[in-house]
């Protein structure tokens, strides 16, 4: 099958469907190509490339869709042949395919639509003809210059009015392929030294414990003693959770929404003394890679399938010493690692996120033990889901105070400490500790 035709229905799937460009990819790569008689899978080259189209179509999805509307006299009611066009605009603007095979294996993913061959043969000529000046035609839209819908411009430049444009560009840039080492089997120099002599270049990053971040990414199956546990993907952001909620010995510790369970085996990994940690998420589904995920590392906690802000159905009434609220978010740190966000999240989900946010706070505040500390984390640069909801919090619960962090990274603000993408290499999170008082 053709690698174009299959890009583009992935991209179709996230425009037209709202499937997440995970979920889309996945479906596609978890069948096997059309020709049953032999069962040929999908060769890792031709995967790579599926990957590459989607990943840079969905991230400059909003530039892209500008270019087309330009060179087209009337809307494309075909979004299948408008993602190709789409695919194809990508390849002659950003990849290094020569332009003759871009063009020429664009128009051959169009199937049976005579029509369509033709449109998508002229606009990419048509680009590849006039490039300099329409690309200076498109740019002089914010939109389309910054490749972001425009409600999430707005909410930057008003919430970071200073770093907002880094934090764009930032969005718009492949992340780095950051790691965690898991310090209950090795330590991170021991690694170092694993990956140096296989001749994989990395760095330590100097303010985590377990971080390192490879200088080019690579499949996981070729990191070493990866399917042993000795080391796991994950953000230098994320891996903060599991330092900052400080677990002792003997601690019960609960990580609300843990999918995929990344911080919660951070904690097991720096702590394997705890009386007990219990997992708890609202997807059966998502939670299945949790339990897949400790199981590869060689480690334990006690999961549980349900609905964080309704305690009552599942909670045993024993308090616990430490709580993670990984609270569901716009994901608006995260967009360079999931660039579909731009196409999926709508401003009308803002609100309705605050709302969930706001009513697992109260919820799962009872269950923190006197002298405990709660960590609120998300992975959002948007004041209305972290600082200003926190704020929020303390105001309604007096018998709740913030304990400050004092660190290298993030923005201090007036509750809690923000990352903004980009720094430091990270994606963009925030986290605030809450100590309930005795």
């Amino acid at each position: 099958m053709n690698t174009r035709l299959v890009a583009a229905r992935v991209v179709t799937r996230v425009v037209q469907q709202g499937d997440s460009l995970t979920a889309a990819l996945d479906s596609v790569f978890h069948r096997t190509v059309a020709d049953t008689k032999t069962g040929k899978t999908w060769e890792s080259n031709d995967k790579a490339f599926i990957q590459a189209l989607c990943y840079g179509v969905c991230r400059q999805y909003h530039r892209l869709d500008s270019i087309v509307t330009v060179l087209v006299s009337k809307p494309i009611k075909d979004l299948e042949v408008k993602s190709l066009l789409l695919v194809g605009l990508y390849q002659l603007a950003y990849m290094r395919v020569k332009p003759y095979a871009a063009v020429s294996e664009t128009v051959l993913a169009v199937h049976k639509k005579p029509w369509a061959k033709a449109l998508v043969n002229a606009v990419l000529r048509s680009y590849l003809r006039d490039k300099d000046n329409l690309e200076a035609k498109v740019d002089a839209s914010e939109t389309s210059a910054l490749s972001h819908p425009d409600w999430i411009i707005r909410q930057l430049q008003m919430d970071w009015s200073e770093q907002a444009q880094d934090c764009l560009k930032a969005n718009n840039l492949p992340p780095p392929m950051a790691l965690r080492v898991n310090l209950s089997k090795t330590s991170r120099d021991d690694y170092l030294k694993k990956l140096t002599v296989q001749g994989i270049s990395a760095a330590s990053v100097g303010f985590t414990r377990s971080a390192i971040i490879l200088d080019n990414p690579m499949p996981v199956e070729q990191l070493p003693d990866f399917d042993a546990g000795f080391v796991s993907v994950q953000d230098t952001g994320a891996q903060l959770a599991a330092e900052l909620l400080d677990v002792q010995v003997g601690h019960r510790v609960l990580d609300i929404c843990a999918a995929p369970g990344g911080k919660a085996a951070h904690v097991l990994e720096i702590q394997s003394q705890l009386k007990e940690l219990i997992a708890v998420d609202i997807d059966e589904t998502r939670m299945q890679r949790v339990t897949e995920n400790l199981a590869r590392l060689g480690l334990q906690a006690h999961l549980i399938v349900a609905d964080a802000t309704k305690p009552e159905a599942w909670w045993d009434g024993r308090q616990f010493d430490r709580i993670l609220v990984d609270a569901p978010c716009s994901a608006s740190g995260v967009i360079r690692r999931h660039p579909d966000i731009k196409i999926l999240r709508r401003a009308e989900d803002i609100p309705t996120l605050q709302l969930l946010q706001s009513k697992l706070l109260d919820a799962i505040w009872p269950l923190l033990a006197p002298g405990g500390v709660m960590l609120y984390a998300t992975c959002s640069v948007f004041k209305l889901e972290n600082e200003q909801q926190i704020k929020a919090f303390l105001a309604k619960h007096p018998d709740a105070e913030e304990v400050s962090i004092e660190t290298q990274w993030g923005i201090v603000r007036d509750c809690g400490r923000q990352i903004l993408t980009g720094e430091s290499n990270m994606d963009g999170f925030y986290y605030a500790r809450l100590r309930k008082h005795e």
